[in-house]
């Protein structure tokens, strides 16, 4: 068995971020989980957003998402996803 070293993902919370700092920690870091307060509740949300495709895991694609900062209403960011799994779910939910 090899051990490597446990790699760390940055924690960003977007309300007290500028837009270009949040692009800035994506851009040299790769992948961040962004944390933001929820526009319908008053609970914070997280997921994890990335640079760029190379950063998602291998059948995912990049998606455009925004995110609140403290600058912007809507800072433009990418997110993974699997469009397989997105499209059954879709189908599944019509029925």
């Amino acid at each position: 068995m090899l051990a490597t070293p446990a790699l760390a993902i940055s924690r960003v919370n977007t309300a007290n971020a500028s837009c270009a700092a949040v692009k800035g920690v994506l851009q040299r870091e790769g992948a961040a989980i962004l944390r933001y307060p929820s526009s319908r509740s008053n609970k914070l949300l997280y997921d994890r957003y990335v640079s760029n495709r190379h950063s998602c895991i291998l059948g995912e694609i990049t998606k455009r998402a925004t995110v609140p900062t403290a600058d912007t209403a809507h800072c433009p960011v990418l997110k993974c996803y699997r469009p397989d799994r997105d499209r059954r779910s879709k189908f599944l939910r019509r029925f």
